[in-house]
């Protein structure tokens, strides 16, 4: 079968999503990844096939534009305590659906996206569109060429969390009195291609989630659960890595999304380096010059590298502390890493998933939510660091982790299900 792969214009999400690219591939299945212009180099780094579509798109400048700002009057304002994820969208949901879908309009589905992608798939013809939760043309685009469709997560599933925190309000309302700020977006657009909105193109026919059973997500979803085979790009092993530590190694790391796209509040590397500074620890600080510009010391047990594979750095320490990304909490996993989350700032990072994951892993006993990066002093972040790596329930929960991870059904393990859902799917249609 044919299947286009719509991606969000981040490396990270790119990265979640090749592994199920090639798997399909080497299946036999033809593949194609879609995403804007900016995107392509990297997708054919992948050993992908990339279709371009709209134009390129400063996203540091719409980001930071369309940044949220804090009301310290929001009941969902933590102050000094931790975010739970379960407990955002309980205030007023039919708001945050509104800012939610505002900016993934705004941000990721220009029109001429949306358009150029609906126009390559009625000439291409694909069996099936996987589509990054944020990649709204992706769905469109399936909707309009009667292919199977199917949406996949890298992190929360916020979208599906504020649609069952809005079910109660829609409740006994017919659709077109309801208010649903993604209804209301996308509705014209389908009629543009004789299509109607409907509750599958907020979802997907099916959600692939590549996150532990143990993570949170909201009920009445069709999830089809993946393990997230960690992929770091096109990289290479320094020589240094060949050596074993000769003390405990700790990872230091903000992750792809942090350094490339200037959004939120992220940790301060100069935070970071003084709270390990004098400890009896390797530290690898993989950050780059943008991210170390507060540094003005860098200690003595920490080498500062712009960027390691995490694939084979990990297997080599014994604690990795991060910004809750979902590349690299898979790679934690994967490896039996106890991690330390620090997420940027609570109001922009709610609906991504870092919260999530920090709530899933303290309730494994694999790991700490640190504290938000507003909120983070180098005090906390060496006492709880310590407690971590002398504490070893930490290093035995994460092994436990890594071996029901090991067990979750792989990209090819997911393929044959994706083909039987495809095909029924067509089925019903004809």
């Amino acid at each position: 079968m044919r299947v286009l792969f719509a991606t969000a214009p981040f490396r990270s999400h790119l990265f979640v999503q090749a592994p199920l690219a090639w798997a399909l591939r080497t299946a036999g299945h033809d593949v194609r990844v879609a995403a804007q212009p900016d995107m392509a180099d990297d997708i054919m780094r992948c050993g992908l096939t990339a279709v371009p579509v709209g134009r390129g798109v400063d996203l540091n400048t719409q980001m930071s534009a369309a940044e949220p700002q804090e009301n310290p009057a929001d009941p969902r304002n933590p102050g000094p305590g931790l975010p739970v994820q379960t407990d955002y969208a309980r205030d007023d949901p039919l708001a945050e659906l509104g800012a939610h879908v505002g900016g993934c309009r705004a941000l990721f589905n220009p029109e001429a996206v949306i358009e150029e992608l609906v126009e390559f798939a009625r000439d291409w013809e694909p069996d099936l569109v996987v589509w990054d939760t944020f990649a709204f043309a992706g769905v469109v685009a399936a909707r309009a060429c009667g292919a199977a469709h199917a949406r996949m997560l890298f992190g929360a599933d916020g979208l599906g969390q504020l649609r069952a925190a809005c079910r109660p309000i829609w409740d006994g309302q017919p659709p077109q009195a309801r208010t649903d700020p993604l209804r209301e977006w996308l509705e014209p657009v389908l009629a543009r291609y004789g299509c109607a909105f409907d509750e599958e193109t907020a979802l997907g026919q099916w959600t692939i989630f590549p996150m532990p059973t143990w993570v949170w997500r909201p009920p009445g979803i069709h999830y089809l659960p993946m393990r997230h085979m960690a992929f770091n790009g096109p990289s290479s092993v320094p020589k240094w890595l060949h050596r074993p530590p000769t003390r405990p190694r700790v990872c230091v790391t903000l992750g792809l999304s942090h350094r490339e796209r200037d959004f939120g509040v992220v940790a301060s590397a100069a935070d970071l380096f003084a709270a390990v500074d004098g400890l009896d620890v390797e530290v690898i600080a993989a950050l780059d010059a943008t991210q170390l510009r507060s540094v003005t010391h860098v200690p003595e047990n920490v080498r500062v590298h712009d960027f390691v594979p995490l694939n084979v750095l990990l297997p080599t320490c014994s604690a990795i502390v991060h910004s809750g990304g979902a590349g690299t909490f898979a790679s934690a996993l994967e490896h039996g890493v106890p991690q330390l989350i620090v997420p940027n700032i609570y109001w922009a990072e709610k609906w991504w998933g870092p919260v999530l994951m920090a709530n899933g892993l303290e309730d494994q006993g694999a790991g700490v939510y640190v504290a938000d990066a507003d909120h983070l002093t180098a005090g906390t972040l060496r006492d709880r660091l310590v407690r971590v790596l002398e504490d070893p329930s930490f290093a035995g929960n994460a092994e436990r982790l890594r071996r029901e991870t090991l067990g979750m059904p792989t990209p090819n393990d997911v393929v044959p299900i994706l083909e039987r859902l495809t095909a029924a799917q067509h089925g019903r249609s004809k």
